[in-house]
């Protein structure tokens, strides 16, 4: 049995469309489109462009109806799956008040500490599991009921961005539950929304949707769609694994036990799959997050800053006329000094500054180290950096993970770039096995296989995975100089957490 899936997969820097074949023990994958996808400032505050959204989901969804697309036979699914925590309100005719914030828009700033006056962080944290990060979908709605409470109050129906999307496609209101776990407004112990946040919030329960399991056949497009993009048929709509590192997890082609994931993108995931969560003390003083998973599983992870620092100095360059590739940058960073100076990605100044490049200089010097004159330096230290904040999880995972670990699985873009990839195992000291590239997207085709019963479930999605993608493995080096390297990283990323909310 054949299927062919259309993936949506729309990160917080870029979005593709992505068709997937998947015909045996094999899949195939054909790039439809990709496309930028950039905060837009308005109002005074940074939000996403919804409409330029949609319309690159119908672009997608014509181009595989009118043959720009070559397809061996109709369209079987389509399936959406976006960033984290953001959501939208919707009035009573349906429609949406407003454009979503985006979660890196300063305007939760304060929020935690809010809310934590009605609500202990302790408590919050043992309701939900998740990591206490600022700009989660409680915070959020905190802050927004204190400066437009009006607009909570209005509202008829509360929907996370993936959930919109689909919305849009077949006019079916639902949450899917890998999302609305991100939300720290689900209590995964419970398996529902937790009516002592909402309540401490102000808002009320019937906002909130149904939540549904990845797999699941929430409808059909609509025939206002199917006329606007020349599609024949009826086509299902499948909530995929739909926040974008549930579906990227899913596609990691491990066997066994044992091993650790990095999603490695705008932001890296790290962590390990449990079938439940782990809710306590060590893991809350930790700040660890249990997200949901694709076949009933959890995603102990914690989230730390990817390539989001890479990418705006990248603009940086690009502003003076130099626009390097990424695989020119990669050349820079191979030819520049090792550990010149060492960076935190997770400082806080790096959210959101007008100036990447600037705010890495202001960090070397606030922690008293030497700062970085040329690019192919910061693009070096911005690598190491990352890898050596893996090594960090990695001691910190394997105090609240019971289990040993002995390889790390890195999908996503970043996977791409192999001397990240040999920075990631020489500091970690861990074996290092990189791709597939395109892990998220495969993951929402291989959930949507699920739902249409073409794959039986995960353990053969993964075996398909491994079976149809090249992987590379990395093993450590120089393991003496990184670990010196480490000693010196941590020292730095102390003294920055003086200068550094978490």
């Amino acid at each position: 049995m054949a299927g062919r899936f259309l993936a949506i997969d729309l990160g917080a820097g870029s979005g593709r469309a992505m068709l997937g074949t998947v015909e045996g023990l094999t899949v195939g994958l054909t790039e439809v489109s990709r496309f930028p996808n950039r905060m837009v400032f308005a109002d005074g505050h940074f939000h996403w462009d919804v409409p330029s959204l949609m319309g690159r989901i119908k672009g997608a969804l014509r181009e595989c109806a009118d043959g720009s697309v070559e397809l061996p036979g109709p369209l079987t699914g389509i399936g959406i799956d976006t960033w984290g925590v953001d959501f939208c309100l919707l009035d009573a005719n349906g429609e949406m008040m407003g454009l979503p914030y985006a979660y890196r828009d300063p305007h939760t700033e304060g929020a935690m500490a809010g809310f934590f006056k009605r609500v202990p962080r302790e408590r919050v944290y043992g309701l939900t599991g998740i990591q206490l990060m600022p700009f989660n979908t409680l915070f959020q709605l905190y802050a927004l009921t204190q400066h437009d409470s009006g607009q909570v109050e209005s509202a008829s129906d509360l929907l996370f961005m993936p959930d919109l999307f689909n919305y849009y496609l077949t006019g079916s209101k639902v949450s899917e539950f890998t999302f609305a776990t991100t939300s720290q407004l689900y209590n995964p112990r419970k398996r529902d929304w937790e009516d002592e946040l909402l309540d401490a919030l102000g808002v009320p329960r019937a906002v909130m949707q149904e939540v549904v399991d990845p797999g699941t056949v929430i409808g059909s497009v609509t025939d206002s769609i199917r006329r606007e993009t020349g599609l024949e048929r009826g086509l299902p709509v499948v909530a995929v694994g739909s926040h974008d590192t549930a579906s990227a997890v899913a596609a990691v082609p491990s066997e066994g036990e044992g091993w650790a994931y990095i999603s490695c993108g705008t932001w890296s995931l790290m962590g390990v799959e449990t079938a439940q969560p782990v809710i306590n003390d060590e893991t809350l003083r930790h700040n660890f997050t249990n997200e949901g998973g694709v076949g009933g599983t959890f995603r102990l992870l914690k989230n730390i800053t990817g390539l989001w620092l890479m990418n705006r100095c990248r603009e940086d360059w690009a502003a003076t006329g130099a626009e390097p590739t990424y695989r020119e940058i990669a050349a820079w960073a191979a030819a520049a000094r090792p550990f010149y100076a060492f960076i935190d990605p997770d400082y806080g100044g790096f959210s959101n500054p007008p100036s990447m490049q600037v705010e890495i200089a202001k960090y070397c010097l606030a922690t008293g180290q030497d700062v970085p004159e040329e690019p192919r330096q910061v693009a070096r230290m911005i690598l190491e950096g990352l890898a050596l904040k893996y090594r960090q999880v990695l001691d910190l995972l394997r105090e609240v993970y019971d289990r040993p670990l002995d390889r790390l699985h890195m999908v996503g873009g970043g996977a791409r770039d192999g001397l990240l990839c040999q920075f990631t195992a020489n500091a970690t000291g861990l074996p290092v096995i990189a791709g597939p590239f395109e892990a998220t997207a495969i993951g929402n085709i291989m959930s949507q296989a699920i739902a249409m019963g073409v794959v039986s479930g995960l353990e053969e999605c993964r075996e398909i995975v491994r079976r149809s993608f090249e992987l590379e493995i990395y093993l450590p080096e120089d393991a003496s100089e990184w670990e010196s390297a480490y000693e010196r990283f941590a020292e730095v990323s102390r003294d920055s957490s003086t200068i550094f909310e978490l």
